[in-house]
């Protein structure tokens, strides 16, 4: 956002000017003091163990244009534009959504789900990528402060978008729909996640269809046609229903075959044709994420080949079932987040994983479960016992109902309750050879990376530094 004048930042955000500073906006927004650029705008966020406004009179010393501030403290540069809103955050959402209408005529896929939107957002990213100037959400900025920073970091000319957008409250979707304004809707799956602030999965299913609801009547919906509420996902839209990954919807996947490298398939599109699809990543739910990231392709009109050819070289967003071959091993990278739908997923790909000797499950904590949590835990250890997987080690007192289910679910499998990342390596080292499986899987907040890089250190970020 580098072409915005003082006068539009005003009028946008709602601000007054107490100070009318000489500097043009020459660089984007940010909400970080450490990232100021001379000509950017400095919006000055709080929180519970910050104040952005302490920081803003040294954003304009380092040259910002404009500092967007809810309250004034210090002395600001005189060549900085002071603008001074009754709250930073809601002034931060109506500059994203003044900014998303000086996109036009943008095209964009706004995208939700319980489990698999930022695979299946790489993946559409991917395929758009072929054939317009495209962006997307980056990592997993997908909250109320995460899409407007996305859309606001989006440069005119740019042709598609596709911007995730995340929730574990009831409410949060409408406001991000109403910045990110969307065409195009994808919802990956309708699951269990965040039934601890939702109560119920009806509950999360309205949420979700917040998406459906916003969508314009030329617009086009997309889900799984085989998601248990498919029905109540077509019937929420005024837009045109797209299920995918059935036999009678209008995208398949046809005589699939997985390996640990990935999987193959013919794709299906009505009116394009069959084309031969090879993706990196195995999994039937990889599939399916593919199959909505080809019909987004489908209805902004691209041709089969730059589908297929997208969906071969994802750029996917690291710890999502990432697998690699390590001193012999293969290595499992599950671990950026977990929900009951996505652990089972993960479970049953590993365990159909044709080549290796022994399967072994390291597992975390799935978060924001609330009641239900026990049951899911239980349930996790009932299906990595009943997959026949070799041993499970579960990091956490939070799951110790994952391992006595495992326990009494098959007595030869050893299922051991750990407390730390270091132990659950040791514990594995005594179990593993060359030539087995390894999965690594938990929520975010159980860094259940940190036990893969204790056991394979090669696999970390910085070990090529």
């Amino acid at each position: 956002m580098t072409t915005i004048t003082i006068d539009e930042l005003l009028a946008a955000t709602g601000g007054t000017a107490v100070a009318r500073g000489t500097r043009a906006v020459t660089a984007g927004l940010t909400t970080d003091s450490r990232a100021v650029q001379p000509g950017c705008i400095f919006l000055a966020l709080s929180g519970e163990r910050f104040d952005g406004n302490s920081f803003a009179a040294d954003a304009s010393r380092k040259g910002a244009a404009a500092v967007v501030v809810s309250r004034l403290e210090g002395e600001y540069d005189p060549a900085c534009t002071v603008v001074q809103v009754a709250d930073t955050l809601a002034a931060l959402q109506s500059l994203a959504k003044w900014w998303r209408g000086q996109l036009e005529p943008i095209r964009v896929v706004g995208l939700t789900g319980s489990s698999g939107k930022t695979s299946t957002k790489d993946m559409t990213l991917a395929v758009l990528r072929q054939h317009y100037n495209a962006v997307a959400t980056r990592g997993n900025l997908n909250n109320h402060i995460g899409v407007p920073l996305s859309i606001l970091s989006t440069e005119k000319g740019t042709e598609a978008a596709v911007w995730e957008m995340g929730m574990n409250h009831k409410g949060e979707l409408a406001p991000l729909c109403g910045m990110v304004q969307p065409h195009i809707g994808i919802i990956t799956t309708i699951g269990s996640a965040h039934l601890e602030f939702l109560g119920s999965r009806d509950a999360i299913a309205d949420e979700k269809c917040t998406v459906a609801r916003a969508l314009p009547k030329d617009g086009f919906m997309i889900y799984p046609a085989l998601d248990d509420y498919a029905n109540y996902i077509a019937a929420q839209t005024d837009a045109t229903p797209i299920p995918v990954g059935d036999y009678h919807s209008p995208v398949q996947a046809l005589n699939q075959r997985c390996s640990a490298s990935g999987t193959t398939y013919t794709l299906y599109i009505e009116e394009l044709g069959e084309i031969k699809v090879t993706l990196p990543v195995p999994g039937a739910h990889m599939v399916t994420n593919s199959l909505l990231a080809a019909a987004a392709g489908w209805k902004l009109g691209c041709s089969l080949e730059e589908i297929a050819a997208g969906l071969a070289t994802p750029a996917l967003t690291r710890g999502r079932l990432a697998c690699t071959q390590v001193d012999g091993f293969t290595v499992v990278d599950d671990t950026y987040n977990a929900n009951p739908e996505s652990m089972k997923a993960a479970l049953e790909t590993v365990a159909a994983l044709k080549g290796a000797n022994n399967r072994f499950a390291v597992l975390g904590k799935m978060g924001e479960l609330g009641e239900a949590g026990i049951a899911a835990h239980a349930d996790m250890g009932w299906c990595a016992a009943s997959l026949g997987y070799a041993a499970v080690v579960v990091v956490g007192d939070e799951c110790a109902e994952t391992t006595a289910l495992c326990q009494a679910a098959a007595e030869s499998i050893p299922a051991m309750l750990v407390a730390t990342p270091a132990e659950a390596a040791a514990a594995l080292r005594q179990l593993i050879k060359p030539g087995d499986a390894i999965l690594f899987k938990g929520s975010r907040s159980a860094g259940m990376e940190r036990t893969m890089y204790e056991l394979f250190p090669s696999l970390h970020p910085d070990s090529a530094k």
